[in-house]
């Protein structure tokens, strides 16, 4: 069994329309498993640079998987205890959901174990 880290990284932004409503982040923050692997998620780590509350919404084929509540101008890390196995191809995305009109600005490094 062969494992490699792979990584989601970068600077994001989006403008918020409403905490029930989350929104796509801008570049689009996806991850896609390999065809010829597994994956799980290891870590969650999440810089916020808004004014406001928001809530990092992973998702798993376009249905929310976790929720990741982040602090005005604050950020966090999460080392998952709780790791779900995800098979190849699955799509995973992150959204933003963000009072309405809030602009957001987010740092996120999301880590991932491959399995082969």
């Amino acid at each position: 069994m062969l494992e490699k880290p792979s990584f989601l990284q970068g600077v994001f932004s989006a403008t918020g329309q409403g905490l029930g409503a989350p929104a796509p982040l801008t570049p689009p923050a996806r991850y896609s498993v390999p065809a010829d692997k597994r994956a799980q998620t290891i870590y969650f780590r999440a810089g916020n640079a808004a004014p406001e509350l928001i809530a990092l919404v992973l998702t798993r084929g376009g249905e929310p998987m976790r929720y990741f509540p982040v602090g005005a101008k604050d950020a966090m890390h999460v080392a998952l205890a709780v790791l779900e196995d995800l098979p190849p191809e699955t799509e995973l995305e992150v959204l933003v959901a963000a009072p309405s009109g809030v602009a957001v600005s987010v740092v996120l490094d999301i880590g991932f174990m491959e399995v082969s």
